[in-house]
């Protein structure tokens, strides 16, 4: 029987990426998306189901995990993102104050909240894996300062769930093109330096990131745990 798979943020870029691989392994997977207009056609594309939740919001994820039923294998926290542009006019020190709380509540919160809503069906030999960035260390700004309170975090997440034989990791990404991510951001002149910093000469994919998720789920991964692995092409480099 195959594994059952909930992919937090799968409607699109590296969460759908993840959920497509699973998906060809013959898994049962679960996404999520903030909208069910684009939940909906993104889990009939991928043969997948789809739950539309909002991973921000505790009512939301309450609902979501009183709808699954029976064990879950792996919990993918892949929803997150930049912070939201505070209204026009919004006084400087409000608008900081408004930037950071969205910084954490996408990145942070809403991993820990879809973490504690389901860990209770996590079964033994099941895998936690969240999606962090290389933003973490540096440059990041308060999106680079939430992808590192995810690290932290999941650290005491895996001396929790260890006990239980549940593995927590994070997965640093660096530049992933064939994403939003950027939005209009994104220029030709900034894509080229990303590249540049990177020792592979590319840019990442999605399915770079997912392939590892994958292998972080695998028997071979069952003694990784409390880690961040970086996948950015040696952009940055760990020793």
């Amino acid at each position: 029987m195959g594994r059952t798979v909930l992919v937090t943020g799968g409607t699109s870029g590296i969460g759908r990426a993840i959920a497509a691989r699973f998906a060809a392994d013959g898994a049962d997977v679960v996404i999520t998306g903030r909208r069910a207009a684009t939940v909906e056609p993104a889990a009939k594309e991928l043969g997948v189901r789809g739950a539309a939740c909002d991973a921000t919001r505790p009512d939301q994820v309450a609902a979501l995990a009183a709808e699954l039923s029976g064990p879950l294998d792996v919990l993918v926290n892949a929803a997150g993102g930049l912070p939201a542009t505070p209204p026009e006019g919004t006084p400087p020190l409000e608008a900081l104050a408004l930037q950071w709380q969205s910084s954490l509540s996408l990145n942070v919160v809403s991993a820990a909240l879809t973490t504690a809503a389901v860990q209770d069906r996590l079964a033994p030999g099941g895998t936690v894996v969240s999606i962090g960035s290389i933003g973490a260390e540096r440059r990041g700004g308060s999106y680079g300062a939430a992808k590192a309170a995810l690290a932290a975090w999941n650290v005491s997440l895996a001396a929790e769930l260890g006990p239980r034989d549940v593995t927590c990791n994070v997965i640093s990404s660096g530049y992933v093109a064939g994403t939003n991510f950027f939005g209009d951001g994104m220029t030709e002149e900034r894509h080229r330096a990303l590249v540049e910093e990177t020792l592979l000469k590319r840019p990442g994919t999605p399915d770079d990131i997912a392939q590892t998720v994958f292998f972080l789920a695998s028997p071979g991964a069952r003694h990784i745990t409390g880690q961040t692995i970086h996948v950015n092409g040696g952009a940055f480099t760990t020793r």
